[in-house]
């Protein structure tokens, strides 16, 4: 199984889009995750309708009809493996411990907010941030993820997006 991983798209804003190679991608997976900080409703649909299913939470700055629609933090079963998906996983230090607090049952989890791509394992449990495809703030570049699952397996990978 091929997943999608975007977050902190922040649409609509100006001009500002889904890359190409952003929505190739994500027309191209099995399943999207979006963790967190949409906007809106509107972004929202605009975003699951690129074609496969949408499993997304919402984020800080998500409108008030978007904090009704989804949940601040959800788990998923992916090929044997359970991913949790939040968008704000708190400060640098601690963080992995912290997600396998908060997911005790996950085997990895999927944030948002910092726009700084990240994979991070610590025995065996990963935390992912696929950076954002749209602002890149501190990074280098926008970056969106990859996750294959299979097996009970979760491999990840970031994707230069720009």
């Amino acid at each position: 199984m091929i997943v999608a991983v975007i977050a902190d798209t922040h649409l609509p804003r100006g001009s500002r889009r889904l890359p190409d190679s952003c929505l190739r991608r994500i027309a191209a997976a099995d399943l999207l995750i979006h963790a967190g900080d949409f906007s809106t409703a509107a972004a929202y649909e605009e975003i699951a309708a690129i074609g496969p299913q949408l499993v997304g939470v919402h984020g800080n700055v998500d409108d008030e009809t978007l904090r009704r629609r989804l949940p601040p933090q959800t788990v998923i079963e992916l090929a044997g493996a359970r991913l949790g998906v939040i968008h704000d996983a708190g400060p640098r230090p601690g963080r992995a411990a912290r997600m396998r607090r908060a997911f005790p049952d996950a085997d990895a989890v999927v944030f948002g907010h910092s726009h700084q791509p990240l994979i991070e394992t610590a025995d065996g449990f990963q935390i992912f941030n696929p950076g954002s495809p749209t602002e890149r703030r501190r990074a280098p570049t926008q970056t969106m993820g990859v996750l294959e699952a299979e097996s009970g397996e979760l491999r990840f990978r970031h994707l230069r997006v720009d």
